[in-house]
């Protein structure tokens, strides 16, 4: 089947079988490997994407139900050559260890930041609850998505002056 889906901001026209997940779509056929691929039963958390600004799970969405929606992925965290708040936070804090969990990791905390600019380290932890991190303890991305809310609403605070 064919299918018309909005990527990370460009409009990307391909041919599919029609059983392709969603995640499958993304690193197979576009080449976008931020994405990673783990569990296939939507435990881990790692193939998360925002589709229609929402976080889902890629592993469980067929590429079929994107069809004619707008997918956002970690390489879309980038703007313009800045990185996101978010993935400097990653960097800045060492939110990550093998680096497995990061991508959706990513693209959950930049959601949560979209929704609420200033979370608790617990609404941190309940938004980041349904993945799984196997290295780190949470403690540092935890930490990395702090330091992308305080650096993010220093930014603003500098431009509003």
């Amino acid at each position: 089947m064919q299918v018309s889906i909005n990527v990370n901001g460009n409009q990307v026209n391909e041919e599919i079988e029609d059983r392709t997940l969603l995640v499958h779509f993304l690193r197979d056929q576009l080449l976008l490997r931020g994405t990673h691929w783990g569990c296939d039963t939507s435990n881990c958390g790692t193939c998360v994407v925002w589709m229609d600004g929402e976080p889902v799970k890629s592993c469980t969405v067929l590429a079929a139900m994107a069809d004619g929606h707008e997918i956002r992925t970690v390489e879309g965290l980038e703007q313009n050559g800045q990185l996101d708040p978010v993935q400097q936070g990653f960097m800045e804090c060492h939110g990550l260890q093998c680096g497995f969990c990061t991508p959706g990791m990513m693209m959950t905390a930049r959601a949560l930041l979209d929704r609420n600019p200033d979370p608790s380290e617990e609404e941190i932890r309940e938004a980041i609850s349904g993945q799984i991190c196997r290295c780190t303890g949470y403690a540092t991305i935890v930490r990395s998505i702090r330091w992308a809310a305080v650096h993010e609403a220093s930014t603003k605070q500098g431009s509003n002056s």
